[in-house]
Formats: structure tokens, sequence, C-alpha cells
């Protein structure tokens, strides 16, 4: 190996080694396990959403007691007193403890809880269940006569379709004798923290959607913020994040690869609310979830006036199939980003592909020779393009010294040299660039989908996840992010150098960047790597074993051209 492509391995080194301290000061954490208790953060009286007072109104006290209901997909664990799903066990998806994933695990508020105060529901719910039915019904009476109920209704499914949603009907009733008004209330979608311990503060999100157009924040929004490097403070630490607007249509919470989604189906919300808690148990080692809820408008009953609203509650997977079926946008919780058709195509190629090979590692293999295969044409191009700029070099390093004293003239000596002998100084960044919204594209899908969790291939248990070996000093050695960079130094040992210096320095930093990308990044998107670099390494090979291409002035080329144009006239002529 030549000079630069050591430079290239060490910088690829200290790249890794940085990110991995950074990474283990910032992530490394791990989430509570199941029923830990946690801490919930609470707005502090002046960031209350509800400007005008909430009156006093005394709540009965119930023993808690909780209820397991059952579809085919799901259990669901109702508790009386707040009203509410206090966790959605999902029965086809394993945790890293190799039990049943639990969303709303956390001790947050119960999913489809209501309320005044986002940081306070109402409690005092009295609790009925049929198991038959797969039904829920939460009733409670308050002083001035207003009547709540809310009825949940499970998926009734005879099979494992991977149906999560669950109907809530919210009505209220003025039994008394004077008009009764309330200032607004909220639903809650309950709460989301990290499931697995690699999973980054930035997937576990607050989601929202007002006419038509999606919002989100992740779980860093409520963090305190300053200068970096100068510690100047910019921003306290906020507790509650509250936008008040029109037509509000859902809210949602999401971990990395789950989500619960609360949609108003008859009125549509005011606004929208969320709230960070603390999953962990000590002060040094903060894993942080997110819990949020739709803002319903106001009302007033007259006495014997009923108010009927309706919900769809979705707690599940992050499954772009099940979610378009929602039908209001919510696949947008996927959050694939500038990229995101890119990334259903390639969702959509790869569970295709999975259907035929039963292996998603397979699938990503086939899907990256695929691609590659139709982009041969333009990666030989490049190649060739390279080759000739390589022939150029030795006239390229005999104007370097000429001007070496006048940048600009070199500069302008070197393009006219490239239009002179038509060498396209830039194609050989053309098939990078062309894969860079690929690689993006599959970063995005990789980290939000829900298909590669559990798939395993050889070695790597778990597609998602970083295929970690071993660690050492708690360093973790992923294997497939090293195979990955040294197949890229190996890459760019074999290709032909330019005369360009950028463009060289370039493809010198690449194994870097990709490092930093995927050593603690879903295995899966490492494996997409490598295999394109193997494939890359193959078609280089044999491109460079072809004769070399000839250096030519294009106004030779077009003489030469002409001539042949030329004599062919002459034999169409003469026959």
């Amino acid at each position: 190996m030549d000079r630069k492509a050591w430079i290239a391995i060490i910088f690829s080194i200290l790249g890794l080694v940085a990110w991995q301290w950074y990474y283990v000061k910032t992530y490394s954490p791990k989430p509570p396990v199941a029923g830990q208790e946690v801490t919930v953060a609470t707005p502090t009286p002046a960031q209350a959403p509800v400007a005008t007072p909430i009156p006093v109104r005394e709540e009965p006290v119930f023993a808690a007691r909780n209820q397991s209901l059952y579809s085919k997909n799901a259990e669901y664990v109702f508790s009386n007193d707040k009203g509410g799903i206090e966790r959605a066990i999902l029965l086809l998806h394993l945790g890293e403890n190799k039990q049943a994933v639990f969303l709303n695990g956390n001790r947050t508020m119960p999913i489809g809880a209501v309320g005044e105060d986002p940081s306070e529901p109402w409690g005092g719910f009295t609790m009925q269940t049929d198991p038959g039915t797969g039904e829920a019904v939460f009733t409670r009476k308050d002083a001035d006569g207003l009547e709540i109920t809310k009825r949940f209704i499970l998926p009734q499914s005879g099979t494992k379709d991977g149906n999560y949603v669950v109907r809530m009907e919210l009505t209220f009733h003025n039994a008394g004798n004077a008009d009764v008004e309330r200032k607004g209330y909220f639903v809650s979608a309950g709460g989301a923290a990290p499931i697995h311990h690699n999973d980054l503060p930035m997937y576990t999100k607050f989601d929202w959607m007002h006419e038509g157009k999606f919002q989100t924040i992740d779980v860093n929004w409520f963090n305190a913020s300053s200068v970096p490097l100068l510690g100047i403070p910019l921003r306290d630490a906020r507790n509650l994040y509250l936008e008040p607007k029109k037509d509000v249509t859902w809210t949602g919470v999401a971990s990395q690869y789950f989500c619960t989604i609360v949609t108003a189906e008859k009125t549509k919300g005011n606004s929208a609310w969320a709230t960070r808690f603390d999953t962990s148990n000590t002060k040094d080692a903060r894993v942080y979830g997110i819990q949020g809820g739709i803002g319903m408008p106001a009302f007033t009953l007259a006495p014997g006036q009923s108010l009927s609203e309706s919900f769809q509650i979705y707690a599940g997977p992050k499954d772009l199939a099940q979610l378009r079926m929602l039908g209001g946008g919510q696949d947008a919780v996927m959050n694939f980003g500038m990229f995101g058709f890119v990334s259903e195509f390639l969702l959509w190629a790869m569970n295709s592909l999975n259907a035929v090979f039963h292996s998603y590692a397979a699938a990503i293999i086939a899907l990256t020779l695929i691609i590659k295969s139709l982009l041969w044409p333009i990666q030989n191009k490049a190649t060739n393009q390279l080759r000739k700029m390589s022939l150029l070099t030795p006239k390229m390093t005999e104007l370097r010294e000429k001007y070496k004293d006048d940048p600009q003239k070199m500069n302008e000596e070197v393009m006219k040299l490239y239009k002179e002998y038509g060498v396209n100084p830039f194609s050989g960044c053309v098939p990078l660039l062309i894969q860079i919204p690929i690689f993006f594209g599959f970063y995005a899908m990789l980290g939000s989908a829900i298909e590669l969790r559990n798939s395993s291939f050889l070695w790597v248990h778990d597609l998602s996840q970083p295929d970690t070996l071993f660690k050492i000093w708690g360093f973790p050695v992923n294997i497939l992010p090293i195979v990955m960079t040294g197949t890229m130094i190996w890459q760019l040992i074999i290709t032909p150098k330019s005369g360009d210096a950028m463009q060289q320095r370039i493809f010198y930093f690449m194994p870097v960047i990709f490092l930093v990308f995927c050593y603690n990044y879903a295995s899966g998107l490492a494996l997409y790597w490598t295999t394109q670099n193997l494939f890359s390494i193959v078609q280089l090979y044999l491109t460079r074993n072809k004769p070399l291409p000839t250096l030519e002035k294009k106004s030779v080329i077009a003489k030469k051209e002409a001539a042949a144009a030329g004599k062919k006239r002459k034999k169409r002529a003469a026959s």
C-alpha cells in the first residue's frame, strides 16, 4: 500500500475511536428492565397549558386493579382509576430478554387517559371488562353531574394478521340539572422509551399531524443548550412541549421500531403536547422517554345532553403497510427523511426478495447485486475516465511545476488540458453520488422499519443492531463495519488514480465517514455496503485487465471520426 492508503487507514481508526468514545459517553446507559419504576417530569405551574384556573373536583380513590384482554397479536393490560391501557404487550415481537416487547411499560400515564391537565389525567374510573367481546368499559361521575364513559374495543380478527388497532369511544353525558362546561381536555398517547440498549435518543420521538402537515421532535428537544466548546448557556431545559394548532388529526410517541398513535376520528384536536420522563434510577446514567397526547376543544352540555367522540389507537411496530392502512398519514412516523421515496422503494424491494429467499440478509445481498448491476455501465464509464486521467498525470505534473507560483493560471491550464483531451475530472464521483441517496435511503429505512428486528445472518444475531462479538476494555468489536472499511480501502488502492487532488482527498476520507456512520448502527447497513464494495472490487479488476485507453486530443479524434464517416459515404455512393 502507498503512503496515502496508510493515511486513510489511520484516519479510519482515529475516527472510530473518537466516535466510540463519544457514543459510550453519551448513549451507553441501558433502559430499565420491565416493571422498573420511573420518575415522570411534570410541567411547572407557570407552564400549565390551560390559561384559566381548573376547578378542583374531589375524586374517589380506588385500589389499583389491572385486567388483561387479548387479541391474536397483543395483550392489553387495562388499569382502573385513570382508565386506560397501562401496557400493550406485543406477542409477535421479542425484546432483548427474549420476552415479548411491551409498549408504555415505564409507568407513564395510560394510553387513552383523559384530563384537563397533561400532567395529571382524571382518575376515579371504575372498570368492567368482557374477555368474550374484547371490551373494557370505564365510568366516572363528577360532582357537577358530568358522567364520563370510555369504551375500549379490541380487534377481533381470528388470525395473527398484525392488526394492532384498538378503538376508544368516549362519551360525556350531563346527568345534572345545570349546564356543565369543560375548557378542553387531553387524550394521552402514553409514553415511549428506548427498548434496546443500542437505541439512540434521536429515535425517541413525539410525532403529530395538523392540517396535513407532519411535525416531530425527539427527546433531546427538552435539553438545555449552550454554545459548543464555550459552554455559554443559550436555553434552559424545557419541561413541556405544547403547540396550539387547528385540525390536529393524530399524535403519537415512538421508539426506534415501535410507536403508539392516537387518532381523533370525529372532532379534530386543537393542540399537541409532550413531556419527557426519566427511565433510570441513577443520576449518572440518564435515559429519557417521551409521553404525549392530543388536545381536544372545550364543550358545554345542557342537562340531559351528551357528546360522543371516538379515537383510533395504534400500539404496535413501525410497519409501513399497517401504518398506511390507518389512512391519516400515520406512516410519517417512519421518519424516512429527504430520501423517503428511496427508502420506501428499498423496503418494498427487500420485502419482495425476502418472500423469495426467506432471509433478510439474502434479500439485502440480492438487492445490492441488482442495484450494482444496473449501475454497471455508469461505473465502467467512470473507471475508463479515471484511467484516461491517470495517463494525463505526467502532463499535469508539468503544469503544476510550471505554474506553481500562479495557482489561478495553473487551474486554468489544467481545465484546458482536460477539455483538450475530452476528460471529465468529476466522472469518478458520479457513481458515488448515485450511491449516496441509496446509502441514506438504506440508513433511514433500516433505522425505523421493523422487518430486520431479530433477523440473523452468520454470526449476526440481529441485523437491526450492531454485530458486536465481544468488547475490549468496554470497546465493542463490531465485525461487519470493520470488514466494510477494509473493503473500502482495498477498493481505494486498486482504483485508478486521477490527477485531481481534491477528488483523491474525498476518496481517502470516505472510509472514515462510512465507518463513523455504520459502526454502531444496524449491521444490515454494513452488510449492504460491504456487498456493494466487493462487487465494485470485482468490477474494477475486470476493467483494469482491459487494455489502456488511447490518450488523444479531441481534435485528432474528430478528424479520425470525420475520415471514417467520409469513407462510409464513399462506400454507400459506390454501391
